[in-house]
């Protein structure tokens, strides 16, 4: 029997039997391969996401891989079989941000798979087929359901334009930031640290293209030309502004909690810091990561550290939140 995880609200789940959807007009039916759990899977679980970013009952799953079974109307033929992630924000394409290529941005209001639309913690999604993107037929499926927060870092890799011989920085070691470097190292900087919080992320650092690593309790260099900030705190936004020189670039891309105290106006303006922020992925950010993956300069297996089937949902739920450092990505295959 096919199923599927339903989050009927805040601490409730139920594992149901799932009937595929026919793909419509435009759509894809995917078989979904594997599906990764994060921090927001587990902020819908708890019923603590912001007002409006999640719709009870829902499917969760909004980072995933699988392989494209059928097509409706409008779509070409040619993409059955093959394999592919996808965007998840549900844009309009007709609003003037959508035409300027910041779907994240649709001012139709915010939808977007696995918060406000059915997900991929089942055995098949369908959705949008403008919203797929096509792997190598070589790839690996279990690598690419990590696409989606790669994807979200290329944006702040992109917004970055971190140029090569210039000092670059992370700040935060988890998934995001082991993406962060491995963007970053691509660019050829000249220097490149990771500053995180865990000793024990040295290594990985080091092996993704970290120069070097500091811990936030230890004396930290400055002068950097760009920082991109993963951490998801506000001492990490502040830790993230303090390692740039006077005109640096930083990009911040965690979400602390809500009422956090922010970044000194004054530091900002005095020193004339460019400050950019990201909230999900845009296209072309999708297309830069899916070609990087393809290019093989972008290592997603290391991150991974459990693999669990559907029906463990809540297991991998709090294996997520457990703080536990030997916990990494955690996937669903269903």
């Amino acid at each position: 029997m096919s199923t599927a995880v339903v989050v009927d609200s805040p601490g409730r789940h139920r594992l149901v039997e799932h009937t595929p959807r026919d793909p419509g007009a435009g759509e894809a039916l995917v078989r979904v391969h594997a599906v990764g759990i994060c921090g927001s899977d587990r902020e819908v679980y708890q019923g603590n996401r912001p007002e409006g970013y999640v719709r009870y009952p829902l499917t969760p799953g909004h980072e995933w891989s699988g392989t494209v079974e059928a097509v409706g109307a409008g779509v070409p033929e040619s993409l059955v079989g093959r394999k592919v992630v996808g965007e998840g924000f549900r844009n309009c394409q007709v609003c003037h941000r959508c035409h300027a290529g910041e779907t994240t941005l649709c001012t139709d209001g915010y939808e977007e798979t696995g918060f406000t639309q059915p997900g991929a913690m089942a055995a098949t999604l369908t959705l949008p087929a403008r919203l797929l993107h096509v792997l190598p037929d070589d790839a690996d499926l279990t690598a690419a359901a990590l696409l989606e927060p790669a994807a979200c870092i290329a944006a702040a890799a992109l917004k970055a334009n971190a140029r090569p011989g210039e000092r670059v920085a992370v700040v935060g070691t988890g998934t995001l930031g082991m993406f962060a470097v491995q963007f970053l190292r691509a660019g050829s900087p000249a220097e490149l640290l990771v500053v995180g919080s865990r000793r024990d992320r040295e290594e990985l650092s080091r092996r993704f293209g970290a120069t070097d690593f500091r811990t936030r309790d230890q004396e930290l260099p400055g002068d950097f030309d760009v920082v991109i900030e993963t951490a998801g705190s506000a001492d990490a936004a502040r830790t993230s502004a303090a390692l740039l020189r006077r005109g640096g670039r930083l990009v911040l891309t965690g979400i602390p909690a809500p009422g956090a105290d922010g970044l000194d106006p004054t530091d900002l303006v005095v020193r004339q810091l460019e400050v950019h922020t990201v909230f999900g992925a845009p296209p072309d950010a999708w297309s830069h990561t899916v070609r990087v993956f393809g290019a093989g300069l972008l290592d997603p297996v290391p991150l991974v550290t459990h693999e669990l089937q559907l029906a463990e949902f809540s297991q991998a739920i709090e294996l997520v939140g457990a703080g536990d450092p030997k916990v990494g990505k955690v996937l669903l295959r269903p």
